[in-house]
């Protein structure tokens, strides 16, 4: 027992190791724990965010133009996920390469770039606040009422830009620890925040819908201080001097080489939970977009911490590509798919057994309860290809082969699942349940494709 608690420990406090020449299981497993355990605070941030604003008196503007925001800032998560994805794969691999130095100029040139797209985009939110949400569908009252939290939440999205991918650069180095850590200091700070700056609290007055955005852009930021301290200042594998900052057109060109792909497998699959969102809407009602909603809510809040634990296999398969370590990239790779079927078999078990208790924290609409236990049952079906694939995806960027998967998710989620669902749906007259049985349809079929290309091994070519 006290052997296990050490291990914990060691991947809780990020100590240095050469996951090149490490067990492998022990390489995996100090990944992913800090790395389940970052995903997971964002599972319980996200719950309890939605809680506070859900309970303003104006509750239907405010959830209204959290959702329109959310969908603009969509944008700028894919391009924040696009380039962590560059800066995982280009990070790893020079730390498989034992060449820190290279690594860290990898990273600022990543932020550089990040930074400047990021900084022109907010700008825009900042000034065309109010218009942003009326092109979005508010209505004038609500664009008035929203507009405020719009304008902060696009103004900071420099924050939102950091955060994720000064991440990806710690996870690319192997230190998930700082990463996670990071995270859970900006969604702690967020949570204390939230009610205090919302209802208000002695001197402080209640600032409604946009002490909701001042708390998330104050969080948020003291997340990026603690990484930006780990990353100038700490003695850590990753050390950026001020003038790596300097542009090197270069690595900028394999940086945009590699992160367009990985906006777009972002852009791709975002694209296509909308459309079967609406194809719920208008099949099923508004009963049944409820409980679709609902069932994602849920779905989403166990599969963040198993899309953390799949992110272990993009760190080991750069940086063992890095080292010349081809076998053991793919072995890394393969561990980590037990590790995560394992993770998705408890998932699905909770959630054929105790569905209907979790639904009840969300609605008690039998409707709407009916609804959302469907879709559970059916989508928990694909669970276990859905944490295959998650692996596959991140082995294939971490390799650097960003588009290999773009094409698999246009393929699985366009051609595939879309028609598909519309055909189930309205064809043979099946409703929300026909849309319900697309998705682990579809994440089936990608899972498929993604072993069968991995198995294949073109991913050992890419030069990063």
């Amino acid at each position: 027992m006290t052997k296990y608690i050490d291990f914990f420990k060691k991947a809780f406090n990020g100590e240095e190791v050469d996951l090149t020449t490490a067990n492998i299981r022990s390489a995996v497993l100090l990944l992913a724990i800090p790395m389940m355990l970052e995903m997971a605070m964002e599972s319980v941030f996200a719950l309890v965010d939605l809680y506070f604003v859900g309970h303003l008196k104006e509750s239907g503007y405010a959830i209204q133009t959290v959702g329109l925001t959310e969908s603009v800032l969509s944008v700028m998560y894919s391009i924040a996920i696009g380039m962590s994805m560059a800066a995982t794969a280009l990070v790893a691999r020079r730390i498989g390469e034992k060449s820190p130095e290279k690594a860290s100029r990898s990273a600022a040139q990543v932020i550089l770039v990040s930074f400047v797209i990021t900084f022109l985009l907010s700008l825009f939110g900042v000034l065309y606040a109010e218009e942003i949400l009326v092109l979005m569908g508010a209505k004038q009252e609500a664009a008035m009422y929203g507009k405020d939290f719009t304008r902060i939440m696009m103004g900071s999205s420099v924050v939102i830009m950091l955060l994720f991918l000064i991440n990806g650069i710690f996870r690319g180095a192997g230190n998930a620890a700082i990463a996670m850590k990071s995270l859970w200091l900006a969604n702690v700070a967020n949570i204390i925040l939230c009610p205090i700056l919302i209802r208000g609290l002695g001197p402080i007055p209640a600032m409604g819908l946009t002490g909701a955005a001042i708390a998330t852009t104050i969080g948020r930021s003291l997340g990026v201080v603690y990484q930006l301290y780990h990353l100038l200042i700490s003695d850590t594998q990753i050390r950026i001097k001020m003038n790596y900052f300097k542009p090197d057109f270069e690595l900028i060109k394999s940086i945009v080489k590699i992160a367009t792909p990985g906006i777009f497998q972002f852009v791709i699959a975002s694209c296509s939970w909308i459309f079967l969102a609406q194809l719920v809407a208008t099949t099923g009602g508004e009963n049944a977009s409820a409980g679709y909603q609902t069932a994602l809510r849920l779905m989403m809040f166990f599969m963040l911490p198993a899309w953390g634990l799949s992110n272990a296999a993009s760190t080991l398969v750069g940086q063992n590509m890095g080292a010349n370590e081809m076998l053991r990239a793919e072995q890394s790779v393969m561990k980590t798919v037990k590790y995560n079927v394992v993770f998705m078999v408890v998932v699905s078990l909770i959630f054929f057994l105790l569905g209907d208790f979790l639904i009840g924290f969300f609605t008690q609409e039998i409707e709407i309860i009916n609804f959302a236990k469907n879709a559970l049952h059916i989508m928990s079906i694909g669970f276990i290809f859905y944490g295959i694939g998650m692996v596959m995806v991140n082995a294939f960027n971490g390799a650097g082969d960003t588009w290999t998967p773009t094409w698999i998710n246009l393929f699985g989620f366009w051609i595939f699942q879309i028609p598909f669902a519309y055909f189930l749906s309205k064809y043979l007259e099946m409703g929300p349940t026909g849309v319900f049985i697309s998705i682990p349809a579809a994440e089936t079929l990608i899972t498929i494709c993604a072993f069968i290309l991995f198995r294949r091994g073109k991913w050992k070519t890419i030069k990063v």
